[in-house]
């Protein structure tokens, strides 16, 4: 299941992800934001990310009018790997090589065919592992506070 969510400024693109991803058969958990009412990116994201950390969701897809500042308060969330991406090359080797959990985009950057596509990559591929491990370990270790280790 993904953990879907957005604020204002990206409602439209949200409700047009979640009518696509249903369409392709893929469980979708809606956190809203439901309307377009000034709404803060943070709430959604801390929703979404809270879902996917907690094993609610596999993973989410966070939407805003750029995809930074959402994709800078999910990554507070412990466990968290989120990516901010404009184009599908990025998002596909965020997942292969850093274990993204979560995709933001910007509703005000991509338009919703570009979006699809960008949500198509990141959906299509694995984390790779190997030494990509070590290094989403080491994430893992500066999260948790106890990464000692000098390049």
């Amino acid at each position: 299941m993904i953990a879907i969510g957005c604020d204002h400024a990206a409602t439209c693109l949200k409700e047009a992800l979640k009518t696509w991803l249903q369409e392709q058969k893929v469980d979708v958990l809606d956190f809203g934001t439901f309307g377009t009412a000034k709404a803060d990116y943070p709430v959604s994201a801390y929703k979404v990310a809270k879902a996917v950390a907690e094993g609610q969701c596999e993973k989410g897809i966070l939407l805003c009018g750029t995809g930074v500042g959402i994709s800078i308060a999910a990554n507070k969330v412990k466990g968290i790997r989120a990516v901010c991406c404009s184009e599908p090359y990025s998002a596909q080797l965020s997942k292969m090589h850093n274990d993204t959990n979560i995709l933001c985009m910007g509703a005000r950057v991509v338009g919703s065919e570009l979006a699809k596509m960008i949500v198509m990559a990141w959906l299509a591929v694995d984390f790779e592992g190997g030494r990509h491990k070590k290094r989403v370990d080491m994430i893992t270790k500066i999260e948790a506070g106890t990464f000692d280790e000098i390049a």
